[in-house]
């Protein structure tokens, strides 16, 4: 049985339904977003109906029973009887599918309409939700903690990292001194042992980064100058941790998250109608990584929420690529950084409107860099451009996919990975040879474009 708390774009209290486009943006890979398309038609859907906060319908499967997919469409979760582990399956996705296309398939029905198995799912939702409502409003439980035990077991995580960075050192130090070229000769074997090393030390961001390291002699050309350049990143962490007490609280805390020590989100909840600029997931071999990037309509903020699926699984945040949020958010520490912790919701999903306000491709770089004045780690930085137009290779002399500004000489180089994607020609089409819109993360490999629009149009096109 699947069943997850995602926040699903929905009817407002209008009735107004989703396009498949906008149900699309929660699959959570090529796969369900494939397989969800084809269960989008009335054939394998029976009772199939909807009201002002919910769909529900039954799906035809392999076996003699039908799945029973229920949705609770105010931005709450949903329900499928199928053994699916992916948040939405692709029965959710279908019914959604359906329900956006075809009235007649899904219509509205009255109360007391909906069946006996989506009200009992439903009604247990919402006493939840308000039961925690209510503790959440009620006076503050004590505190069962014992602060002296977290302390103790803090200190004891700091001195196993600072062993671990401490260890670290030494194994760059050996690298520098027999040579780079020795790096191409040990393979990945050594990357593995030193990143095996410090996941013992509970720092998973050097072990991340090592791994990394261990990728780039077999990464292609210019691989020596590459391997450098992170060997001194990570050599800048290292010390950085080893002399935290010395830095700057907003600094410190920045060097804490990319050591991999867990902070909790902290601060005042900032509540804005935050605009979804993009979703999408990056994996290995042991987790699933999806970032959310969300711009605030009125404090102008960016913010980029993060979550994670293990052993095969699909994160279960997804939220509705193109529509607005009105979302409280809270920031975790750190200078220079935007994740934020998603906190309480504040009705449906909404229409985004324009968006965000935008510039030229060398205000883009600029603002990369006042932002590595707080993070030197950071690999890039949320940048909307204005007035771009996408240059394929060969046009013009590029040598590479870029986007260069419709009025001036400059423009940004498109990063290898980006360059790999269909979303470039969609891009290309949406501009027609002229300039548009687009969203996207411009850092030091270059701009990696994750949403576009056309000119004098508010919904946005997703590129990744």
């Amino acid at each position: 049985m699947s069943v997850g708390a995602i926040t699903f774009g929905t009817m407002n209290q209008q009735g107004v339904r989703w396009t498949a486009e906008q149900v699309l943006t929660l699959a959570p890979d090529d796969a369900s977003r494939k397989a969800g398309s084809r269960l989008g038609t009335a054939g394998p859907w029976s009772e199939s109906g909807c009201d002002n906060s919910s769909v529900w319908g039954l799906c035809k499967g392999s076996g003699s029973r039908p799945y029973q997919t229920v949705v609770d469409t105010g931005g709450l979760g949903y329900k499928c009887s199928c053994p699916s582990r992916k948040f939405p399956c692709k029965h959710a996705l279908g019914l959604l599918l359906l329900w956006a296309a075809d009235e007649r398939a899904v219509p509205v029905v009255g109360d007391g309409e909906v069946p006996g198995w989506a009200e009992e799912w439903l009604r247990g939702r919402r006493e939840r939700a308000e039961k925690k409502g209510s503790e959440t409003a009620g006076p503050a439980e004590p505190r069962t903690a014992d602060p002296e035990a977290a302390r103790r077991r803090a200190e004891k995580r700091a001195e196993r990292v600072t062993a671990g960075a401490g260890e670290l050192e030494q194994r760059l130090a050996d690298l520098l001194r027999g040579g780079l070229a020795a790096a191409e000769r040990a393979g990945y074997g050594l990357w593995e042992e030193t990143a095996a090393r410090m996941v013992d030390a509970q720092a998973p961001g050097l072990a991340g980064r090592v791994r990394e390291l261990g990728a780039i002699p077999g990464s292609g050309p210019g691989w020596p100058v590459r391997l450098l350049e992170e060997c001194a990143l990570l050599h800048l962490l290292d010390r950085a941790w080893l002399g935290r007490e010395g830095l700057p609280e907003p600094l410190a805390a920045t060097v804490r998250a990319r050591v991999g020590v867990p902070a909790p989100p902290q601060g005042p909840p900032v509540r804005d109608l935050w605009q979804v600029l993009a979703q999408y997931d990056t994996a290995d071999a042991k987790l699933t990584t999806r970032r959310i990037w969300l711009y605030g309509r009125e404090s102008g903020r960016s913010a980029m929420l993060l979550d994670f699926g293990a052993a095969g699984r699909a994160p279960e945040l997804a939220l509705p690529v193109g529509r607005a949020i009105d979302a409280e958010l809270t920031p975790y520490p750190g200078g220079g950084q935007l994740r934020a912790a998603l906190g309480e919701r504040f009705g449906a999903p909404l229409a985004a409107g324009d968006p965000p306000p935008g510039g030229t491709t060398t205000e883009a770089m600029e603002r990369y860099g006042r932002a590595l004045r707080d993070d030197p780690w950071l690999d890039a930085w949320p940048v909307t451009l204005s007035g771009v137009i996408p240059v394929p290779p060969g046009e013009g002399g590029a040598e590479g996919w870029q986007l260069a500004d419709a009025e001036g000489e400059s423009a940004l180089p498109v990063t290898p990975g980006a360059a790999d994607r269909s979303g470039l020609w969609q891009l290309v089409a949406l501009s027609g040879g002229g300039p548009v819109t687009v969203f996207g993360e411009c850092g030091h490999r270059g701009f990696a474009p994750l949403a576009g629009w056309a000119p004098g149009e508010p919904e946005a096109v997703r590129l990744r």
